[in-house]
């Protein structure tokens, strides 16, 4: 070990005292800072990574570690150092360990001048430091192998640049080796092994934040190797014709080619092993989570997850494929025996393919790609099956990746495949629920009661013998769970009388008509532990309504387990898609929205003009009401009150589709301002502004010369704020994994007293606030101004304040009909009574906007990039927190989507770059300083071996 030190020393000094170091280190670091701020354009990604830091590491190492090392030995054989070392009593390993150590030792100078890159993220956002951490270890890895490859090569040759050109080769050749040109003329499984082989793949896999065995092992595995080999080949210089040296010469190869075999070996047998790895990221983004293992492990049924992928595909989605597999395998190993996890190949089978198409809807995509020799169009499949009992859903490419597109450049990755796959299961298992596995979930046992008076109106005569038939069937079904009673509180010795049914659930007698004085009950109660939910009979009663209106709310009392059901509410959803003309829709359409929600949650249409929501509702979602009358309000109402969950989005503003050409919004009117300021909550008559805010194409009219010239300008609109985390409401759940988000013409909401100092008001929370440079504006155009506010095109006021943009809140909430007479409903349907107060699981979220979930605006927002997600991700984590539906509100808080840069202005940017660029040439000048002063102390470096090393002649070597 000490000749090695004194190797390394000896290195160091010579490159330090030379040029080499200091135009190495000076390379690496423009190189670097280059590609990190203008080929990946760093600030127009917008994301707190350092991923372009790491980018174009494998190819840039590629060239300059060759050029580090390339003189390593060929320079000492042209001097004649290297016999002199020969005829010194030094082990070889020491010397070639020596000259390693002190070329990583000068790669990790360079790569530590690179921190001040991660430093500048840092400052700009919520910086993941396990990614960074991962990719400077990646890094040396990768200097690693290449350094010793080069050290061999050297030893080879004589002239120095034809080891490099040599070790040039063969690192870039490692890289080349695993890209998708080079993959992509190959099928999947050799496409696998040449991904195994490369380091740039091996690379890419560290640098995400997982530091994985295999990987490491095949690092190790190359530069053990090539040092062994570097070893070898300057023994055999010294080995002469002498038998003792013929054996010695035959021993070294064999141990070499024992060696080789063994670490061969070693990577095929860490090549399955795929839970031997540390997540280096800050929210464990690359391991399964706690709630699709519990998930799994609960499974009653067998699931079968199934991927099917052609061995020809599209090049950019064939390095995906290794990842779905490796996750889906993971969830067959956490699942056990539950889970059959399996990926097949239709192509390669009739009756598989046919299967595929006639079962499940699964056909081959076209993909069209062009390549250097020709245009070609592929069918292939990339599809993802999940089947559980007779419930299945597919997931397709769409599902599954997102591709972002920079130039002439097409980054396509995956998207976020734990929650993509654990949504599909969950999705399947939840659907496939019979009531066998419903009682099976309840926390406790459950107790239905029907009040039914023994005399009924005239046409209801057969409805007590409906309810009991039904109550006897779900008993039959529930072994021994579910116990039910029809109790007459008109009966002598009645187990609940009248004033208990009023005190203890709030029921009253049901009217026979408006004027008439007979009175009767007709009510369901299901109890299961202290939850005690009414169910309201306003539809025609027969014993298959009353047996499904029981087990929804049965599915509600289970809790996970059941697929959630959201209901939408949107203006004049009929009439609202576009004619066959192509004009444009009348009033606002949320289709995307509805696609997003659809792939976790059944998502039906709610029209509140009945009066009623459908009992199977868990969460409505009210976007853009307009001038509701007072039977949609008592509908919301009752919904809340029943236990459900609400999610209002509604602002003073909204963008008005049928504008035609330009930008123009109209006044709205909800019809809700006086219900919502029963529970405490107000929205503002204005559009809240702020200079935080995002960037849009505007039309903007300028005069020039007496004319009218109009032109499009992207400038910043503030009438869309952005809300960054400092806006949110600390640790909510409902924000989970969001890096912020845009509200578009959002009005404020408000947290206001009760209508008297006595009412109960629920729990509010303020989810969201815009930024201290805001400011709520009464009269509002949707056109800048030229010249008004500067550049802005709004009068900015002095008077500028954070605004409150979104309030949530807690149950128990009052009815707003608990002390007036409810609205009259349609003819035929059943006066149910009024429930006066709600159980503390629900919920009302109140968002002043709803442009920001409609098609218009996820349209115009798309040339933002990832961040016109934003929106709808939140619209999607609201209904999560409405049903507490936690599980998928950890994953997907783990996308890589969750961290974005802070708002900064061009001129922040351009001094943020500078200063980088600044202590690098510091960093260099300040090495040439050093260099320049210790050459001119420099004296001969003495070629005696240290005083600490022992001189011993092994006479069989001479």
């Amino acid at each position: 070990m000490t000749t090695l030190r004194a190797v390394a020393r000896k290195e160091l000094r010579a490159w330090f005292l030379s040029p080499v170091a200091l135009v190495f280190v000076a390379t690496f670091l423009m190189a670097t800072l280059f590609s990190f701020f203008w080929v990946e354009g760093f600030f127009a990604r917008g994301i707190a990574d350092t991923r372009p830091l790491f980018a174009w590491m494998p190819t840039l190492l590629a060239f300059l570690v060759p050029a580090l090392g390339m003189r390593a030995w060929s320079e000492e054989d042209r001097s004649g150092t290297l016999e002199l070392l020969q005829t010194l009593p030094l082990r070889t390993w020491e010397v070639v360990a020596g000259k390693f150590v002190a070329g990583l030792a000068l790669v990790g100078v360079a790569l530590a001048l690179t921190l001040p890159v991660p430093a500048t993220v840092w400052l700009l956002g919520p910086l993941d430091w396990g990614p960074v951490l991962g990719g400077y270890a990646a890094a040396l890895l990768l200097a690693g192998a290449y350094l010793a490859i080069t050290l061999f090569i050297s030893s080879t040759t004589r002239n120095a640049l034809v080891a490099l050109g040599l070790a040039v080769l063969a690192c870039g050749g490692l890289v080349v080796v695993g890209s998708e040109a080079v993959v992509g003329l190959f099928g999947h499984a050799t496409g696998e092994v040449l991904r195994a082989l490369s380091a740039g793949s091996r690379f890419e896999a560290i640098v995400r934040g997982v530091l994985d065995l295999r990987d490491v092992a095949w690092f190790a595995s190359v530069t053990g190797l090539f040092l062994a080999l570097n070893v070898l080949s300057l023994d055999a210089r010294r080995w002469s014709a002498h038998p003792a040296s013929a054996a010695r010469r035959w021993n070294r190869r064999l141990g070499v080619g024992l060696l080789a075999a063994n670490l061969l070996a070693l990577n095929a047998v860490f090549a399955p092993v795929r839970g031997a790895r540390l997540d280096l990221t800050e929210d464990h983004r690359y391991s399964v989570s706690s709630a699709t293992t519990d998930l799994l492990e609960g499974l009653d049924e067998p699931l079968v997850i199934r991927g099917y992928f052609s061995s020809k595909t599209h090049p950019l989605l064939a390095p995906l494929v290794p990842e779905v597999r490796d996750l889906i395998e993971e969830y067959g190993a956490i699942g056990g025996d539950r889970v059959r996890a399996e990926l097949v190949d239709p192509t390669t089978d009739a009756e598989l393919e046919e299967e595929a198409a006639r079962a499940y809807g699964i056909r081959p995509v076209p993909f069209q790609f062009a390549d250097r020799h020709e245009a070609s169009v592929v069918n292939a499949y990339f599809h993802v099956l999940v089947r559980y009992g007779d419930q299945s859903e597919v997931l397709d490419f769409e599902d599954l990746i997102e591709v972002d597109v920079r130039g002439m450049d097409v980054d396509v990755r995956l998207r976020n495949l734990e929650y993509d796959l654990t949504r599909a299961v969950q999705k399947a298992v939840y659907g496939f629920v019979s009531p066998e596995s419903v009682f099976a979930r309840l926390p406790e046992d459950a107790v239905f009661t029907a009040v039914v008076s023994e005399q009924l109106p005239e046409g209801m005569e057969n409805v007590r013998a409906d309810v009991e038939a039904a109550a006897e069937a779900l008993a039959a079904q529930s072994g021994g769970r579910l116990s039910w009673s029809v109790v007459d509180p008109d009966a002598p010795g009645a187990r609940l009388t009248r004033d208990q049914l009023y005190e203890t659930y709030g029921l009253q007698p049901l009217a026979v008509s408006p004027f008439a004085s007979d009175t009767f009950y007709l009510h369901f109660l299901l109890q299961v532990g202290d939850r005690v939910e009414r169910i309201l009979p306003r539809e025609a009663l027969t014993e298959d309504a009353v047996r499904e209106a029981v087990l929804a709310s049965l599915k509600r009392a289970a809790g996970v387990g059941t697929l959630k059901t959201v209901g939408f509410v949107t203006p004049d959803a009929p009439s609202a898609r576009a004619t066959d003309t192509g004009h444009p829709p009348r009033t606002l359409t949320f289709d995307a929205f509805r696609e997003v929600l659809a792939q976790s949650y059944r998502v039906v249409d709610v029209d509140l003009s009945s009066g009623q929501v459908p009992p199977d509702v868990d969460v409505l979602f009210v976007l853009a009401p307009d001038a509701l009358g007072d039977v949609e309000v008592f509908a919301l109402d009752q919904h809340l009150m029943r236990g459900g969950s609400a999610v209002v989005a509604t602002s003073d503003r909204a963008i008005d589709p049928a504008s035609g050409s330009g930008l123009r919004v109209t006044e709205t009117d909800n019809g809700l301002a006086d219900w919502l300021a029963g529970h405490g909550i107000e929205v503002g008559d204005g559009v809240v502004l702020d200079l935080q805010s995002e960037s849009f194409p505007v039309p903007v009219t300028r005069d020039v010369g007496g004319f009218s010239l109009r032109e499009i300008q992207m400038l910043r609109y503030p009438a869309f704020p952005d809300v960054r985390p400092d806006g949110f409401a600390d640790g909510h759940p409902a924000l989970a994994g969001l890096p912020g988000v845009v509200l578009h013409w959002p009005s404020a909401v408000r947290r206001v007293d009760g209508p008297t100092e006595a009412a109960r008001l629920p729990e509010r929370t303020v989810l969201l606030s815009s930024s201290a440079e805001s400011w709520e504006a009464t009269t509002y155009d949707a056109q800048p101004t030229a010249g008004l506010g500067g550049e802005l095109g709004w009068a900015v006021p002095d008077d500028r304040a954070p605004q409150p943009l979104a309030v949530a809140a807690v149950g128990p909430f009052r009815s707003a009909w608990a002390e007036t007479a409810p609205p009259e409903l349609e003819a035929d349907r059943l006066d149910g009574g009024v429930l006066e107060a709600s159980p503390e699981s629900a919920r009302l979220v109140v968002v002043g906007s709803a442009s920001f979930l409609s098609d218009p605006v996820v349209q115009m927002s798309q040339m933002a990039g990832e961040r016109y997600l934003l929106g709808l991700q939140l619209g999607t984590n609201l209904v999560d927190w409405s049903v507490e539906d936690v599980g998928l509100l950890q994953i997907r808080a783990r996308s890589q989507s969750a961290r974005a840069l802070l708002p900064t202005d061009v001129a922040t940017r351009q001094v943020l770059e500078w200063a980088n660029y600044a202590v690098s040439l510091l960093a260099v000048a300040g090495i040439g300083v050093v260099s320049f002063r210790r050459r001119r102390r420099a004296t001969p470096i003495p070629l005696d071996p240290p005083a600490s090393v022992s001189l011993h002649f092994d006479r069989g070597a001479a």
